[in-house]
């Protein structure tokens, strides 16, 4: 599967939410150690994030990864190593579209598998996933309305996930801002 292909289907993959899944956590593990491997010394820290990353919350299957490194030059120098032998597909298009990080996803039997964000260790972006991430994890009532909110729009949007990711974005400010 192409470069396009590969973004197109990932665009109209339906969304479909799975109870939470203990394997997500040693699913990350295992990516985060053949990534380490593959790449060695490209990144400073690798952290398992969204929702597969907090125990007990619905989500899609995709295991998000967030791979720090020291500078946005350094992530765009690894995009094509992180392809060739990581297995991994990009769109340069997609991540011109993105402020401070790069985006990849991995497939598997026709699924994506897993999602990996690169970005400046520390910075702005670092800093909002792994926050969000602690939030939801230290306040159960905060998760509970986080996975309420996800199924309604699951519901509404199930074929459209950036219309749903989108939608999710007031809710994700909003836990930021209050952390």
């Amino acid at each position: 599967m192409n470069e396009e292909e590969s973004l197109l289907a990932a665009i109209s993959e339906d969304i479909r939410l799975h109870a939470y899944d203990s394997a997500w956590p040693d699913e990350f593990t295992a990516e985060r150690e053949r990534l380490i491997a593959l790449l060695p010394g490209s990144f400073v820290e690798v952290e398992h994030i969204g929702s597969t990353a907090v125990p007990g919350l619905s989500a899609k299957p995709i295991i998000d990864i967030l791979a720090g490194v020291r500078t946005l030059a350094r992530a765009e120098s690894l995009s094509e190593r992180i392809c060739t032998c990581g297995g991994y597909t990009t769109s340069a298009e997609f991540n011109a579209t993105l402020n401070g990080r790069l985006w990849f996803m991995r497939w598997a039997n026709g699924h994506r598998t897993h999602h990996l964000h690169v970005v400046v260790h520390g910075g702005e972006v670092w800093r909002e996933r792994v926050n969000f991430r602690e939030a939801l994890r230290l306040r159960p009532e905060l998760a509970a309305r986080y996975v309420a909110l996800k199924f309604e729009l699951a519901q509404r949007h199930g074929t459209d996930r950036e219309a749903y990711t989108n939608a999710k974005a007031e809710f994700v400010r909003s836990v930021l801002e209050s952390a």
